[in-house]
């Protein structure tokens, strides 16, 4: 396997930690999501199998593609986190019926906010992403 590959995979085991982690938090533990954390997980699940796909074919394209969906989700998260953290007004929230984005009880590691999860992993795997696709620059 060639360094490049190594950075490929490292995005698709994140994607998969990440969406099997909010699959856990939403059906073994029942935690209902909120908007903002539907919107991240419209992000993050297709990842899951887009980049398994590019690193199983080496399709540098699969990493393409793949990109803007770590940034679209890393700009949910990172808006997610600040109004979690209090630095968004609360007046700003898009979340209409049920769950609230700001009010729900989100943390899960020992205070540490799932906004803030998922805007790691995103970062991360668009991080990864940029590397590999430097490396394999055709």
């Amino acid at each position: 396997m060639s360094r490049p590959s190594m950075l490929l995979l490292v995005a698709w085991l994140l994607a998969v930690s990440a969406t099997g982690g909010a699959l856990f938090i939403g059906e073994v533990m029942g935690m209902a999501p909120c908007v903002l954390c539907w919107y991240q997980r419209i992000a993050m699940f297709p990842l899951a199998l887009l980049l398994g796909m590019a690193f199983y074919s080496e399709d540098r394209r699969g990493a393409v593609y793949a990109l803007p969906l770590a940034l679209a989700g890393a700009a949910v998260a990172g808006y997610h986190s600040l109004l979690v953290a209090g630095l968004v007004p609360k007046a700003w929230v898009p979340c209409g019926a049920g769950v609230s984005c700001a009010d729900q009880k989100l943390d899960i590691l020992y205070g540490i906010e799932l906004p803030w999860l998922s805007l790691v992993a995103f970062i991360a795997i668009a991080v990864s992403l940029s590397l590999f696709l430097r490396k394999t620059d055709k």
